[in-house]
């Protein structure tokens, strides 16, 4: 069975793209089949998979604003061996084309309902607001996969993110969870970091992976190669930290 999971925090910069193809990659080195989605108009995810944004034959636009069926957009080779449905800034156009439809926050999961049990897991890398593209995500998904950076501010915004999964599972998707909460370019030689992941584990306890991502320069650098980290520098502490993180996550899903 299927596991569809949105990778989402509304505050940005926290390591939703380099944790959403990351863990594609680790989870289809672990012989998973895996489907990304990018459903951010930056089409970084896209990018990052080594593929060219710009210029776009097919991309999740057209899923959304055309009616294209979803399987005519499945880019089946990137450079992390998952298979990938683009996105680049056409994506803007389609948010606000979608606010004026009947059943907007439904698009992206009755068009994923025609091909997510071709995967293990779906993934899809969302934008770093709660706009319609995040809410299509959402409703679309099991779970949300929060990466989190430790730092003070990133608590308030946790749960501002709880509050907002909460009221879209009383309201359009009651089976929306939180798969887990992520940290993020975790240093363990700053206190504020070894306080907030404290705190995450106090507060949160089972939701926190064991599993901490390292502030790790190989990870920053991956994307403008278009790889992720495990093609780009698999001896790197991010690359063996996103396995650990990915065979958390199948384990979960057993």
């Amino acid at each position: 069975m299927s596991k569809v999971i949105s990778i989402a925090n509304q505050k940005g910069g926290v390591g939703k793209t380099t944790t959403c193809v990351n863990l594609a990659a680790s989870l289809a080195a672990m012989q998973k089949k895996v489907l990304v989605i990018d459903c951010d108009p930056q089409g970084n995810a896209t990018m990052a998979s080594g593929v060219m944004k710009f210029g776009l034959d097919k991309s999740i636009t057209n899923v959304l604003i055309d009616g294209l069926d979803i399987r005519e957009s499945v880019v089946t080779k990137t450079e992390g061996d998952y298979h990938l449905i683009p996105a680049n800034e056409d994506l803007t156009a389609a948010e606000v084309n979608l606010l004026d439809k009947f059943g907007r926050e439904n698009f992206l999961r009755k068009a994923l309902d025609n091909i997510k049990n071709q995967y293990d897991f779906v993934l899809i890398d969302c934008p770093p607001s709660l706009n319609i593209l995040t809410v299509n995500a959402l409703c679309a998904a099991d779970s949300i996969l929060v990466p989190l950076q430790c730092e003070y501010f990133a608590l308030e915004g946790l749960t501002l993110l709880i509050e907002t999964v909460d009221q879209l599972a009383n309201a359009v998707n009651s089976k929306l969870k939180i798969e887990g909460i992520l940290r993020t370019m975790y240093d363990n030689r700053n206190r504020l970091s070894i306080d907030v992941s404290n705190e995450l584990k106090n507060n949160f306890g089972d939701l926190v992976y064991e599993t901490i991502i390292p502030r790790n320069v190989r990870l920053a650098e991956a994307p403008s190669y278009g790889k992720p980290a495990m093609y780009y520098d698999k001896s790197s502490a991010g690359s063996k930290a996103y396995l650990s993180l990915a065979a958390e996550v199948i384990d979960k899903s057993k």
